[in-house]
């Protein structure tokens, strides 16, 4: 047994050699250009240059001159394409940092305040003196004590109460914010990964593609033309028909999702109980609400601005002063020239067009100082009429919902009493 594996294995060995010399004869010169075919292509700037210098001497049959001048212009050429091509590769490799997060902006839209650049706050721990109120100047001095803590609310938590803002202490009241993971770090990384373009790459991107769709979501809203979308459009691409329960079940989560939109167009009208469709509106999605413009998170503020501006609309404005405004007029007198104004039908023309320019221009210039009487006056209203609350809260206390006294003077109030008892 032992000698016929060996004869085996001298038997296989053999035929391995004869094969390997055959492939080496036949094919190894063309495997080993093969192979050095980068390294070639990265040298032949040098070696045409080299070979050029070779030959240069001997003249091309031109005067010794013109061959130097030949080889110095080869030459400089070479190294040009050289750099640029170390260059090039320079750039591939040394690249700018990948980040998932801000796709190399290094900024985003600030998360504290979502852009806005405003801030709601509240005072918390507020420790008040004895016969101290807490008003807007005392509350002010203990925070510049460390006697209260302001607390900045992010635009995420609504607490349906009205509360001051300030500019946003993350961006700066900007609405930009930079990015945490780019921050303190070296924004070049050193990769080969970017000297080919991988074929999956473009097609990662138009996988993760979102085409719009708005046209499509806006006409959704006709029952219709969504029983055409939801229902008949896929039974025709995809050929197949859906039982009477699922179309059911599809038509139930079609109105379920049109509640809100439904909703929000009666809110928008602002007829007589819209406040309580407002409401009903926020309980339906509180997180689309959020943002949503129509949302009135003030009411009461914003019925007294309705009345104010319905109330400067029934005023009578005054007539506009005599120099007030100013208008750059297209057509002149200087427009017609003297030959022109000789015929009488030209000089009835340029009557007749200045005088409708001027009706023109009186128009405008008085809707102009109509819209801006009015909102000068709506404003006076506006300061005229939050004066005295203004001097209310400098010389009353502030809300509950703005301050709030810490746990630890309460509870030591607590204990008096009990040690009192």
């Amino acid at each position: 047994m032992g000698r016929g594996t060996e004869k085996m294995l001298k038997a296989a060995k053999q035929f391995a050699d004869t094969q390997y010399k055959k492939l080496t004869a036949r094919y190894g010169q063309q495997m080993i250009d093969l192979l050095e075919l980068p390294i070639r292509l990265v040298l032949s700037p040098f070696t045409i240059a080299i070979d050029v210098a070779g030959s240069a001497p001997r003249g091309f049959g031109l005067p010794e001159l013109a061959s130097k001048i030949s080889f110095s212009a080869i030459f400089l050429v070479a190294t040009l394409g050289t750099y640029d091509i170390a260059l090039e590769l320079g750039k591939k490799v040394v690249c700018q940092r990948n980040c998932s997060t801000c796709n190399g902006w290094q900024a985003l839209r600030c998360t504290m305040c979502k852009g806005t650049g405003k801030v709601h706050y509240q005072v918390k721990n507020y420790n008040p003196r004895s016969g101290e109120r807490a008003t807007a100047d005392c509350v002010a001095e203990a925070i510049f004590e460390n006697r209260a803590e302001l607390v900045h609310l992010p635009a995420a938590i609504n607490l349906s109460v009205p509360l001051p803002s300030k500019d946003c202490p993350t961006c700066d009241g900007t609405g930009v914010m930079g990015c945490p993971e780019c921050k303190h770090k070296l924004q070049v990384r050193i990769s080969a990964d970017e000297i080919m373009e991988p074929p999956w790459k473009a097609y990662n991107v138009m996988r993760k593609m979102d085409y719009p769709y708005e046209n499509i979501v806006h006409s959704m809203r006709d029952p219709k033309i969504a029983a055409f979308w939801l229902i008949t459009m896929p039974q025709i691409m995809g050929g197949f028909n859906f039982d009477e329960d699922v179309k059911q079940k599809i038509w139930w989560s079609y109105e379920e999702s049109m509640r809100y939109d439904q909703l929000r167009d009666l809110v928008a009208e602002r007829k007589p109980g819209w406040e309580h469709l407002q409401n009903a509106l926020i309980s339906v999605d509180p997180v689309r609400a959020r943002d949503d413009p129509v949302i009135v998170k003030n009411i009461p503020y914003y019925k007294a601005k309705k009345a104010l501006e319905a109330e400067v609309l029934n005023l009578d404005v005054p007539p506009r002063p005599q120099n007030w405004g100013e208008i750059d007029l297209p057509l002149k007198a200087s427009s017609w020239t003297e030959e022109e104004l000789k015929d009488p039908a030209k000089v009835l023309e340029m009557t007749s067009l200045l005088t409708a320019q001027r009706e023109i221009a009186d128009n405008i210039l008085d809707a102009q100082w109509e819209a801006k009487w009015r909102q000068d006056k709506l404003n006076d209203l506006l300061k005229e009429k939050l004066q005295p609350y203004l001097r209310s809260v400098d010389k009353a206390g502030l809300p509950q919902s703005i301050v709030t006294r810490s746990h630890d003077q309460g509870n030591k109030t607590t204990r008096r009493r009990w040690f009192f008892f």
